[in-house]
């Protein structure tokens, strides 16, 4: 029987996929699988039987990954669950930057009480709010993952053209993307040629604050730029300076910060990105289906402190070790598991960063013993028999 505690609300459709032969709750003190959404983990005590974190969603900056790394805990997430939810809002935030819609509606509530005078009103004022379309205008993509593909191609099927930057653009991204969507070589490219810029990147030391002062400066006059992806991404300060200027027309976000409130220019909604039930279900089911994998088959799919190792099983007892990623450690492994009379069927190894996976079939019984002696080899973190 497995254990899954369930940090906040988890969708129903995700956790019906767990077989008789699992018990979820809230209340779990002893889990061997954790499922969270937003909650923050970083104060967590783990237990010791905890194999297993599934964010469902993206992002997972509300968990401790160097203290899961060291302890052996598998951390997952959900890429490309909420990737249709987020597209839709950049969308609609592409037209709300230029249409001014927001203003608008606020400027027609002012009119409640005036009776027949409103019709009037509304064709005098009307023209404060006229904005581009922005079909032929130029947009830039910084950020080709499952989201941002979606938006370069959504945005390309509404006739604009479209400019992309990811420097680390993988195979299935690439078939994926429309053929007529430029690649942009550099980030200086959709800077000085894109009407619209729109980020799908990760927080990294790289890409914080990539909207700044000095990259603004190239951007043409009037630019509008989108941010649905992590907040840091751009410098708060300096978009206002260049709202203020003229410089940038509209500054669209998900992420709320107390100094952006109220800002002319600025469009600030609450982190709905992937607040939409179909999201939510999607992000469910996906996150039940890794934790099951990896406790029934010692999978990993989707990993983002591990590597993803994923293949069929071919004998009577599957040995996963997660281990340290230094020389000769295989070696070790082999050799031991070979002075316990084991005979390998099938082996796989693979590695990210500090830490390796090996996963070792074979068709005879594992013992205790045989256990306690990998356990026992200073590299390894942590040893499950399946």
């Amino acid at each position: 029987m497995y254990k899954i505690l369930t940090l906040n609300k988890i969708s129903e459709n995700g956790l019906k996929n767990f077989p008789d032969t699992y018990t979820y709750s809230a209340e779990e003190t002893q889990p061997d699988a954790i499922l969270v959404r937003s909650a923050s983990m970083h104060d967590m005590e783990f237990a010791e039987n905890t194999k297993a974190i599934a964010r469902a969603g993206a992002g997972v900056n509300n968990i401790p990954l160097d203290r899961c790394s060291e302890k052996g805990i598998v951390v997952f997430n959900t890429p490309g669950a909420n990737a249709n939810a987020v597209k839709e809002l950049v969308l609609c935030a592409m037209l709300m930057s230029s249409r001014k819609i927001v203003s608008a509606l606020d400027w027609v509530k002012t009119l409640k009480g005036n009776g027949a005078e409103v019709s009037k009103m509304v064709e005098k004022g009307k023209s404060a709010f006229a904005g581009p379309e922005i079909k032929g205008k130029k947009l830039g993509v910084i950020g080709l993952g499952a989201i941002g593909v979606l938006v370069a191609n959504a945005a390309d099927a509404l006739g604009m053209e479209v400019y992309g930057y990811d420097p680390f653009l993988s195979v299935d991204a690439a078939w994926s993307l429309s053929r007529t969507i430029h690649h942009a070589a550099s980030l200086d490219e959709i800077f000085t040629n894109c009407d619209y810029i729109t980020l799908h990147v990760p927080l990294t030391p790289d890409t914080k604050e990539v909207i700044c002062k000095k990259n603004i400066a190239m951007m043409k006059d009037n630019v509008r730029i989108l941010n649905f992806a992590r907040g840091d991404l751009v410098n708060n300060a300096d978009i206002l300076e260049a709202l203020n200027e003229s410089k940038v027309a509209a500054y669209a976000t998900d992420f709320a910060s107390d100094e952006l409130i109220g800002a002319p220019g600025v469009i600030i909604l609450p982190h709905l990105g992937a607040s939409t039930p179909e999201s939510e279900d999607n992000c469910a089911v996906m996150a039940v289906s890794e934790v099951r994998d990896f406790l029934e088959n010692g999978n990993i799919v989707h990993s983002v402190n591990l590597p993803d190792v994923s293949v069929p099983r071919t004998g009577r007892s599957r040995i996963t070790i997660i281990h340290k990623n230094v020389p000769n450690v295989i070696s070790k492994i082999t050799t031991t598991v070979a002075n316990e009379n084991i005979n390998i069927d099938n082996m796989v190894n693979k590695s990210r960063g500090e830490y390796a996976y090996t996963m070792l079939d074979t068709d005879a019984d594992v013992s205790e013993e045989a256990i306690a002696a990998i356990t026992q080899l200073e590299e390894t973190v942590k040893v499950r028999v399946i």
